[in-house]
């Protein structure tokens, strides 16, 4: 299947070439940072296990643990994160979020809502693998009302498939009834409703909500929901009209104002970097006038190492 990330796979790869490039880089004074970032970006992630293994074969050292002995900040953040499998990286971003310090909602608000019925499934298996809990439990732990009810349900990973033509206009009319039309919310039929129709069913839906009340949907839930609950039913509404798109914002809105918000954003480059990140670089030039890469350029300060990722591709090949 082609991708629409801008990290490809590397033509003429070969492990132990690369993983000598990697030791040198770290051997003696000082650390050559940019050829470290430069050969990963040159790679998929599936070649840059197959270096970890090389890596411990010729220096019998992990790569991993090396990397992180000799980088520090955000730097450290983002290759040690280029250097997780996808699955993994999940896993152990869902796990931060709810055993760190509070528990942070974006994160699971993020993955949950962007990733396919198929995959929250995989990511469930893994996470009870990785730490022999149960993701369900540790969220409906850490969480509570209808925010929670709606996370349980997209960790089913149960969507219904397909477009059910007979029920888009009672979809729409349920929900118009739940929310504009009756005093106070009924939050629990945008959970029901937004939480199992599939992408192609919502969108349908949508169309019909604004034919039938004037509204798009992500104003009507602006109005009538709060908190944790309106940011993860406004981030399954925008997932199921356009993944990119709502990657597109998520970047945005991590370098707009005050700060740069590093950890969404090198949580978006690496984890759409090999899926969808052509589309979203198209998705954001519409949506804010300006490129991905530019915005990046102004906000990232003295790690702009972040550019590399989201460049068409590395400045040049090993």
């Amino acid at each position: 299947m082609a991708t629409r990330g801008s990290v490809k796979a590397s033509k003429n790869f070969n492990a132990t070439t690369d993983a000598e490039v990697l030791y040198k880089a770290m051997k003696g004074l000082g650390t050559n940072e940019d050829a470290i970032l430069e050969l990963l970006v040159g790679r998929n992630n599936v070649q840059r296990q197959d270096i970890k293994i090389a890596f411990k074969t010729l220096f019998g050292t992990d790569l991993v643990d090396k990397l992180k002995g000799e980088l520090g900040g955000k730097f450290e953040t983002l290759i040690v994160g280029l250097m997780t499998a996808p699955l993994a990286y999940d896993v152990s971003m869902l796990r931060n979020a709810i055993k760190g310090a509070g528990t942070d909602e974006k994160v699971l608000v993020e993955i949950l809502a962007s990733r396919t019925p198929q995959q929250v499934k995989d990511i469930v298996s893994a996470y009870r693998k990785e730490y022999d809990d149960d993701l369900e439990e540790d969220i409906s732990g850490d969480t509570s009302g209808h925010f929670k009810r709606l996370l349980v349900i997209l960790l089913q990973g149960n969507k219904q498939t397909g477009i059910q033509q007979e029920t888009v206009d009672s979809d729409a009319e349920v929900l118009f009834k739940a929310g504009e039309q009756k005093f106070g919310t009924d939050e629990q039929t945008f959970v029901t409703i937004l939480g199992n129709r599939s992408a192609e069913h919502l969108r349908k839906v949508f169309d019909a909500y604004m034919k039938l009340s004037g509204y798009e949907m992500e104003e009507s839930i602006k109005k009538e929901t709060s908190g944790g609950l309106r940011d993860l039913l406004l981030a399954v509404v925008k997932c199921a009209r356009s993944v990119p798109a709502y990657f597109a914002e998520t970047l945005y809105y991590a370098m707009k104002g005050l700060g740069t918000d590093d950890n969404t954003l090198i949580r978006a480059m690496v984890t759409r970097s090999e899926v969808d990140l052509l589309d979203i670089r198209t998705e954001f030039r519409k949506l804010f006038a300006c490129s991905l890469h530019s915005m990046i350029k102004v906000h990232t300060h003295t790690h702009t190492h972040l550019l590399y990722v989201s460049s068409h591709t590395p400045t040049k090949r090993y």
